[in-house]
């Protein structure tokens, strides 16, 4: 049985991994910018063009179907002459791997950058994610994601994010968001906490509270939660690169021409 499982699972994977749409994405980032721009521990999201693309996004209401986590040129990554492999992320054919910067070129992406880590912290979360490679996709979320490409009713968003988390418990396998969050974790780093609220000892504040955070399991994060988390700071290449508004070439105006040219 789960050799027919497993085969079904790489068949639907192969479906599922195609483009849906060609030429929808716009590149906002040049390449070298975005090189330039990320540090290990950053977390790279993706906007997707793939049919399981299609699918996360419309489960999450968000514009990131995929995250990876990189974790920049580390020994043994890469072969010699091959482009160095900085990004860690699952995917839903190869499993766990390593892949250069370049295999997200041309594409819609955000940098959400973890603040305050310290290094022996940071160190952790990329020794757990590279401790990952090889790893398989979870094939349980694969059949599940194919069912919201057959049109149905619509989901209710209140369960949406439980739909996310229908993986199948196997730390041996990951999807790209719980793969990241699972390195957080590691370390007690914050990405979308419940919080709730406890009145504080202080006899001389009656109406003084303080917040506790609990962490929610792995399996419910999904790529837009480090997107709007209060914990991870978005990062804008082009701001990080000295933007001078002034230089904006814009269409309506007339280009100046070198001297002794028509």
């Amino acid at each position: 049985m789960n050799v027919i499982f497993s085969k079904l699972g790489g068949a639907l994977a192969d479906y599922l991994s195609k483009p849906r749409r060609q030429g929808s994405q716009i590149a906002m980032v040049p390449p070298a910018v975005l090189a330039a721009s990320l540090r290990p521990g950053d977390v790279l999201l993706v906007e997707g063009d793939t049919r399981i693309s299609v699918a996360i996004k419309y489960l999450t209401q968000s514009t990131w179907s995929h995250a990876t986590l990189y974790v920049g040129n580390l020994p043994g990554l890469s072969k010699p002459g091959e482009e160095p492999k900085v990004l860690i992320e699952a995917d839903i054919r190869e499993g766990v791997r390593a892949v250069p910067l370049s295999a997200y070129y041309g594409m819609h992406t955000r940098i959400c950058r973890p603040v305050g880590l310290a290094p022996d912290d940071l160190q952790k979360v990329i020794d757990h994610a590279v401790s990952r490679i090889g790893h398989q996709y979870d094939l349980k979320n694969v059949f599940d994601l194919a069912r919201y490409l057959i049109p149905t009713p619509p989901v209710p968003v209140r369960w949406r994010r439980r739909m996310i988390a229908f993986g199948s418990g196997d730390p041996s396998r990951a999807i790209c968001s719980t793969l990241i969050a699972q390195a957080f974790h590691l370390v007690r780093y914050p990405i979308l906490p419940n919080v709730t609220h406890e009145k504080t000892d202080d006899p001389g504040c009656a109406d003084c509270y303080r917040e506790i955070l609990h962490i929610r399991h792995y399996s419910l994060y999904t790529p837009r939660d480090f997107d709007i988390s209060p914990y991870f700071a978005v990062v804008t290449p082009t701001l990080l690169q000295g933007f001078d508004f002034h230089r904006v070439v814009w269409a309506d105006e007339p280009v100046a021409m070198p001297a002794g040219t028509r």
